[in-house]
């Protein structure tokens, strides 16, 4: 799945080109999404400019003057730049068209999400998609302090209270097993029990992991690919566990070992990761 890097790297992509510029084609080829595309969204967009492109947690904004799209690229989705003339893709479900410059949402999976939040409907940080999210990871007020206080009384696993996104958004998957990796923190260790100074070095491992991501493009999973088209280099360069099971840990050659919390896949070093 797209976590934060990829969908920052995308974002950082589209915002250079879409910024400032009037949409002037908005068409869907496929409505039928996690929540069917509403009938009315062409009517909305087309015609109108581009304020910003911002990201909360997954999800990418596009601002207009009045609301915002709302755009979540599922379990496979990506948005990539492509020539005026290139025929569509099989998944290709969702165009946006700016004079020479046209995108297009792949989504094999048809996960993904492309909702509207009008204006007049209020604050876009009230949309019942982003009105629990919690911190993002950069802000300044994402602090050992701030997570420690956040998972104070929680008797679930710290892998599990890091992907409910409600103390700090981002941290998926992927990029939790290398976070808790750094952190020399068991992903089965209950929340509550982390200590203050634990906190303090896995807020600190968080924003070096989701940085190592941005810098490198973000994963190369599944048919995940930035604007331009390529993938990241994330697993080539920088991951020490996900996906490595039965191979030597990189600091005691310990095998890594893979365990299933909540349906998802968790690698960890159980000698450096003692609970």
């Amino acid at each position: 799945m797209p976590e934060l890097p990829e969908v920052e790297t995308t974002r950082r992509g589209i915002a250079t080109i879409m910024t400032g510029r009037v949409l002037e084609r908005f068409t869907v080829y496929e409505s039928r999404m996690r929540w069917p595309i509403p009938a009315d969204m062409g009517s909305r967009v087309t015609g109108q400019q581009v304020l910003s492109c911002e990201r909360r947690g997954k999800y990418l904004l596009l601002n207009f003057a009045h609301g915002t799209q709302i755009v979540h690229l599922g379990m496979s989705g990506s948005i990539r730049r492509a020539p005026l003339d290139q025929p569509r893709l099989k998944h290709d479900h969702v165009e946006w068209v700016f004079g020479d410059a046209r995108f297009l949402l792949h989504d094999p999976r048809r996960f993904g999400a492309v909702l509207w939040h009008d204006l007049a409907d209020g604050p876009l940080s009230g949309h019942p998609l982003l009105a629990r999210l919690g911190i993002e990871p950069f802000d300044a007020n994402f602090t050992g302090r701030h997570l420690h206080q956040g998972l104070k009384g929680k008797t679930q696993a710290i892998k599990q209270a890091l992907l409910a996104g409600h103390i700090v958004v981002g941290v998926g998957n992927i990029y939790a097993s290398e976070a808790l990796f750094k952190a020399r923190i068991n992903p089965q260790a209950r929340s509550g029990s982390l200590s203050l100074a634990r906190c303090e070095t896995l807020a600190t491992a968080i924003r070096q992991t989701l940085t190592q991501a941005l810098e490198s493009g973000g994963s190369t999973l599944r048919d995940y690919v930035n604007a331009t088209g390529e993938a990241g280099a994330y697993f080539s360069l920088h991951a020490a566990v996900y996906d490595h099971a039965g191979k030597p840990c990189a600091i005691c050659e310990t095998p890594i070992r893979r365990i299933i919390q909540g349906q998802r896949a968790t690698y960890y070093c159980p000698v450096c990761q003692r609970r």
